[in-house]
């Protein structure tokens, strides 16, 4: 553990946001096969799209839990358009640095927050979905609408 610095330290052993939240409105899931890191990230968001409530399960190295813990810190009281800028330098920054090995922990959180924002527009009807949205989960959400109008 001497390879982390106090503020990655800080989190692992004092992780804020940890657990499972009651009926969160999206859910994210992300994994590495290669180092076993897994971790989920749930969210509960206003009618205004701000997450109001956020939790993590994480199941990994101190860089893992320290990681989702800091970007449920930095996602949560944002807009959902906020919080899908964060990115993983974002989160090494805000952890005031990873050893070198260990930054692919950041992207994982980063991947997990992503994920529970795409479920979280995923589960809206289609004329209620957001401008705020990304590209990419505008892509998804227009592709499952489209399947799904193929299918009936």
């Amino acid at each position: 553990m001497s390879n982390y610095n106090k503020k990655v330290l800080k989190y692992f052993l004092n992780p804020k946001n940890r657990g499972k939240i009651k009926k969160p409105d999206g859910v994210g899931m992300v994994g590495n096969p290669v180092c076993g890191d897994i971790m989920k990230i749930y969210i509960k968001v206003s009618k205004d799209e701000i997450i109001e409530n956020i939790g993590f399960e994480t199941l990994g190295c101190v860089a893992a839990v320290a990681s989702s813990s800091i970007t449920t810190e930095m996602a949560k009281g944002k807009t959902l358009k906020q919080a899908l800028k964060i990115k993983k330098d974002d989160i090494v920054k805000e952890l005031t640095g990873l050893p070198k090995e260990k930054v692919h922990c950041s992207v994982l959180a980063n991947q997990a927050l992503k994920k529970a924002i795409e479920n979280y527009y995923s589960k809206l009807p289609a004329s209620t979905t957001s401008t705020a949205k990304t590209s990419s989960c505008s892509a998804s959400t227009k592709s499952t609408a489209s399947t799904r109008s193929r299918s009936h």
